[in-house]
């Protein structure tokens, strides 16, 4: 069975261990985060802190602009985007990764706590029931401190999320019965 995760594009460019996961994965990237991509390879600021790294990374980015710009998987792309919360056909990296991109949309109600990425990765996370990978400490505190319903997984967890993840059942609490 295929594991879902929510994830901003660049995560998979910057962490290389993401593409060759144990069991099949289906990376739902909402848009806007595609839309980054072009931003941060076109950008002065660098991605990462060290040259060669990102030199590496933004190679990388190079290469997931030019999966998402294939002809097939921009038809699908654009197909998903005419709806809004619409999921596009898998876009097949390879036998074990796909992708799935969202026309996520920002709405208000978490709009004032997390910028506009993060409110599209954490909505889509919550509309379609799937957890979110993410690196970012300082996100994953505010969904914690916002008491945001969405499971989350930090970059360092991967192998984990995807061999035993964690279900919804895990966090069942027991009946005031079963305690005495």
């Amino acid at each position: 069975m295929r594991r879902r995760f929510v994830i901003e594009a660049v995560m998979v460019a910057t962490y290389g261990h993401l593409l060759v996961p144990s069991r099949p994965i289906d990376f739902v990237v909402p848009y806007s985060s595609i839309a980054e991509l072009y931003d941060m390879r076109d950008g002065v600021e660098p991605v990462m802190d060290d040259p060669d790294d990102d030199g590496h990374v933004k190679s990388k980015i190079n290469e997931l602009i030019a999966f998402f710009e294939d002809a097939l998987n921009s038809k699908k792309i654009e197909k998903a985007m005419q709806v809004p919360w619409r999921e596009s056909s898998p876009l097949i990296l390879n036998d074990t990764i796909h992708f799935t991109v969202v026309h996520a949309v920002d709405n208000a109600y978490y709009g004032e706590m997390f910028d506009p990425i993060e409110t599209e990765l954490l909505l889509t996370g919550l509309k379609l029931k799937v957890p979110l990978l993410s690196d970012q400490f300082e996100f994953q505190d505010k969904l914690i401190e916002a008491e945001v319903p969405v499971q989350i997984y930090d970059i360092e967890d991967f192998e984990f999320a995807v061999e035993e993840g964690i279900s919804s059942s895990d966090f069942d609490l027991p009946n005031e019965s079963d305690r005495f």
